[in-house]
């Protein structure tokens, strides 16, 4: 059963998805949510800005650092359409989000449930709870429909 407020802030992703998608970027999205209020978004802006770190949830978490003035995250969610990669698990981990949910599955660089998991590793000094899955039709049409057209 989906939770509203899930439905809710994955849909503010995916309209940052939207964003990037119209910027040619491929069509990722992010918010972090911290007591009910959007703190953070962010797109994927790679080639827009010729910085392979400028994935939605890294834009997304630098901007909910300078709303708290801090790095720690700790009583925040990240919502994002993708599993993120490696690189922005990592983020997540580093920045203490209390909780991720992502829309769809990343296959080919998911760093939370498909290659591997970075972000509930007993090893490491802090995890995240976890949810997937949450509007992953709609966040796996928008990746499809993007790499469709980009091969037409």
């Amino acid at each position: 059963m989906l939770e509203k407020q899930d439905v809710f802030y994955m849909n503010a992703a995916l309209a940052e998805a939207n964003k990037a998608y119209e910027l040619g970027e491929v069509p990722v999205g992010a918010v972090v949510v911290r007591y009910g209020e959007i703190i953070g978004r962010g797109h994927n802006l790679r080639e827009t800005h010729k910085d392979p770190t400028a994935h939605a949830e890294i834009v997304a978490i630098k901007e909910a650092c300078a709303a708290v003035s801090g790095w720690r995250l700790t009583e925040s969610t990240i919502y994002v359409t993708i599993e993120p990669c490696p690189m922005c698990a990592g983020a997540v981990v580093l920045a203490r989000l209390a909780r991720l949910v992502y829309g769809a599955k990343d296959p080919k660089s998911g760093a939370v449930d498909s290659l591997f998991d970075l972000v509930r590793r007993q090893e490491l000094n802090h995890r995240v709870a976890v949810t997937a899955g949450v509007l992953e039709e709609e966040c796996q049409a928008i990746m499809q429909k993007f790499f469709r057209e980009l091969r037409s």
